[in-house]
């Protein structure tokens, strides 16, 4: 292993102990519970099981009141407006049929919401898209919940949906869970032309029609979106993780050999049953090392920014404390190897031709950058990972990748890397702390002192941009109460277009905020998830127009040019909407959550860390 690897490893190793050491008992005595008792419906009441079965056809009813055959829970986020959740339609039937084949019974145990940061883009309902992960973490253990099940397929893709199942998941943790992806749509309008038509647009050159038109023709079909942004960099940490199957990442829609990876994930949840030789709780998957070979398969693609929230919100369900400082560690060492958009032109089409996961898997494994020595869904081993699913005469195999990048334009090994470090810089200052994706800046741009212009909304940015007030000047934009505590943390994605043409024009132009900025986030430098956030009292809120601030990408710092006895003399300026003004699109329904929701650097989640109450309890340091 690579000693920084390992380092970090043994740091959230002895740092999580109280925490872990408290879930990991919880769960064992649940597994074990599960191996004495057989089918977990097996403890349920006559009552209860029969509204459990009331409602199955007649062999599935007679296979689930007779109380030998593992149950398997069916968790989806289908819905048909959402391209990347479409194919998930016909995957219940698919699924219920390859489970009843592998010696089980599945039940669509419920489904979970599944939001598009893409349609509610700078609009109010954006203001609920992180909520959602919580949403769907808890919708997931409402469908868990009937103690019916042995364990879990869970479908879903794009951003806050596969973090949310994952922590549902995790909270029933002696039970396996199955990822089963539904791949990418193929690759359309090239993701240059379709940047350069949105910066057309925001400088008035082109019209709607122009520019719906090339929308269109880059997302148009059922998948995900090919960029890689939010929902491909989950697919991609979830297979290195190891709750994927091999190789069924960016494998695309309807085709024969997603349907067969499906068929395959859903005989796989059964063997991996408290009832089988290969047990597999997903408590136990997700460990520590899991989690840090999630955090450098982020960092050597140059993933979604979104991800230093969600993986330290994924890690505390499983009762480990990841910090923001075990990702700078670990940024510093991991190399750039891939060049996808908004990092490069190519999409996840082109990195699957060009060897893809098993490629890169392979390339970080050798480097001592992953640790090889994990528990997955495929079996023991990150080694399984290598491997590429193919049809072979109908028949599903797994043959293991021995050539390397077929297109070093877009993934490239360790020893010829695209940078030596990662493409996610973490930032600290006077103003807090941040993050910043360099993988899609140009070195030139990667540090900036210029005056701040401040805005407590981004319309109000886009108000500037549209009545030509931002022209011919440098500037840092500071746009504050955008955090989790004051609306939500909305991606504001809506703002790189604009500054773009600002950027192209010879300005020096920044973001800093206390918002997102996406993973589809470009060439625009940026210092995002600023914490504390401006609503939590941070020092955000005390900018004014024309103070001095230094953005330093490359040095990881992030400075307010102010001397601190005049700050300290300030009183904060602005404020967050209140309760009575944040309203309208169902916002008001969420105000509970606004109250209770972490920093961003602690995941700006409202879930504590799991197995502290334990911990404390027992006396454990937490």
């Amino acid at each position: 292993m690579h000693p920084v690897i390992q380092e970090v490893t043994d740091r959230l190793v002895e740092r999580s102990r109280p925490s872990r050491t408290a879930y990991l008992t919880r769960l064992r005595s649940e597994a074990e519970a599960a191996r004495r008792r057989g089918p977990a419906r097996a403890s349920l009441g006559c009552a209860n099981l029969a509204h459990g079965f009331a409602g199955v056809g007649e062999n599935d009813k007679r296979d689930l009141r007779a109380g030998v055959k593992p149950g398997v829970a069916i968790v989806s986020s289908y819905n048909d407006m959402l391209s990347a959740h479409q194919p998930y339609e016909t995957y219940p039937a698919i699924l219920k049929a390859a489970v009843r084949k592998a010696g089980g019974v599945a039940q669509f145990a419920g489904g979970v919401p599944a939001m598009c940061d893409g349609v509610t883009q700078g609009r109010a309902g954006m203001e609920l898209s992180l909520y959602s992960r919580e949403v769907i973490a808890m919708a997931t253990a409402i469908a868990l919940s009937h103690d019916m099940f042995d364990a879990s397929l869970m479908l879903g893709v794009c951003d806050k949906i596969v973090p949310g199942l994952l922590i549902g998941a995790l909270h029933f943790g002696h039970l396996p869970a199955v990822f089963v992806p539904a791949g990418p749509m193929t690759s359309g309008l090239p993701n240059k032309v379709k940047a350069r038509t949105r910066q057309l647009f925001a400088e008035g050159k082109v019209g709607r029609d122009e520019l719906l038109d090339a929308e269109a023709k880059s997302y148009h079909s059922p998948g995900t979106c090919t960029f890689y942004g939010t929902a491909n960099s989950n697919q991609v940490m979830i297979e290195v993780m190891g709750l994927h199957l091999p190789g069924s990442t960016f494998v695309n829609p309807r085709t024969e050999l997603r349907e067969a990876l499906t068929k395959a994930a859903g005989r796989r949840a059964v063997e991996l049953t408290a009832h089988g030789d290969e047990y597999t709780p997903v408590g136990e998957v997700v460990d520590e090392k899991a989690i840090v070979n999630a955090c450098v398969a982020l960092l050597a693609t140059g993933g979604s920014t979104n991800h230093t929230m969600h993986i330290v919100a994924i890690a505390a369900a499983a009762g480990i404390e990841l910090l923001w400082d075990d990702l700078a560690a670990l940024s510093k060492v991991v190399p750039l190897l891939t060049r996808m958009y908004p990092n490069g032109q190519a999409d996840v089409n082109h990195f699957q031709a060009a060897g893809g996961m098993q490629v890169l898997i392979g390339d970080l494994l050798d480097a001592g950058l992953l640790h090889g020595d994990v528990l997955t869904v495929a079996g023991r081993g990150l080694d399984h990972y290598r491997s590429a699913a193919e049809l072979k005469d109908g028949e599903l195999l797994w043959t293991e990748r021995t050539e390397g990048s077929t297109d070093t334009d877009v993934l490239r090994p360790v020893s010829d890397a695209f940078s030596a470090d990662g493409g996610i810089h973490m930032l600290n200052g006077n103003l807090g702390r941040a993050v910043s994706k360099v993988s899609a800046v140009k070195d030139e741009h990667l540090v900036i002192e210029a005056p701040a212009k401040v805005f407590d909304d981004q319309l109000e940015l886009l108000r500037a941009f549209d009545a030509g007030e931002l022209d011919g000047q440098d500037f840092v934009a500071v746009i504050r109460y955008q955090g989790p505590s004051a609306n939500g943390m909305p991606e504001l994605h809506k703002l790189t277009p604009p500054m773009a043409v600002l950027l192209d024009r010879g300005q020096r132009v920044a973001i800093v905020t206390d918002g997102r900025m996406s993973g589809a986030s470009g060439k625009v430098p940026a210092a995002i998830h600023l914490s504390p956030e401006a609503a939590d009292g941070g020092p955000i809120a005390l900018v004014l127009d024309g103070d001095p601030i230094r953005l330093d990408a490359a040095a990881g710092t992030l400075e307010l040019l102010v001397p601190a006895d005049e700050l300290a003399a300030r009183s904060p300026h602005g404020a967050p909407l209140t309760d009575a003004q944040w309203v309208g699109t169902g916002r008001e329904l969420f105000g509970s959550f606004r109250r209770a929701a972490g920093p961003a650097e602690r995941g700006a989640g409202i879930f504590a860390l799991n197995g502290h109450a334990e911990a404390v309890a027992n006396g454990g340091r937490v």
